[in-house]
């Protein structure tokens, strides 16, 4: 169980500070959710308690664990299957496993699509929210602007 000021991790929204801890009454049951609210826009999300294992929440990676992630961008070779509904799934699971590393080879290999023969709009939508998957966790646990993480992540997708 997490507290407020916990630095925690929702799989497909990103990194985030635990505001409060409330109860709130949805088609008729009570249940206690988590307010997280996200360094990206000013986000608030609330992860009911009782799903958080199952959704994937977890707590932060260390600066340390961040820092090797971002060491290894340069070096990742990102294979992507030609089909969009193919690579789509693939890039969607590695989202959902809440694996830092896996978020950065959707970052990786999507930019390097992008920059080759551009992407889809779907696509487009998907590295936009990996990235800020990636930058949101960097930036915190790095204790650094959510601004100054996607600028070491574009650093070492393009080193």
């Amino acid at each position: 169980m997490f507290r407020v000021g916990d630095k925690i991790v929702h799989p497909m929204h990103g990194a985030g500070v635990v505001d409060e801890i409330v109860e709130r009454k949805v088609n008729g049951v009570v249940r206690g959710y988590y307010s997280l609210k996200l360094p990206a826009g000013s986000m608030q999300v609330m992860i009911p308690i009782d799903t958080c294992e199952v959704i994937g929440v977890r707590a932060i990676h260390s600066c340390d664990e961040t820092e090797r992630v971002l060491g290894e961008i340069p070096g990742l070779e990102v294979q992507m299957d030609t089909n969009w509904n193919h690579r789509y799934r693939d890039n969607m699971l590695r989202l959902k496993s809440g694996d830092l590393m896996e978020v950065a080879k959707v970052v990786k290999g999507l930019t390097g699509r992008d920059s080759r023969r551009g992407l889809s709009t779907g696509e487009r939508k998907m590295l936009h929210t990996a990235r800020q998957i990636l930058a949101s966790e960097i930036g915190l646990a790095q204790c650094i602007s959510y601004q100054e993480a996607e600028c070491r992540v574009d650093q070492a997708i393009h080193a």
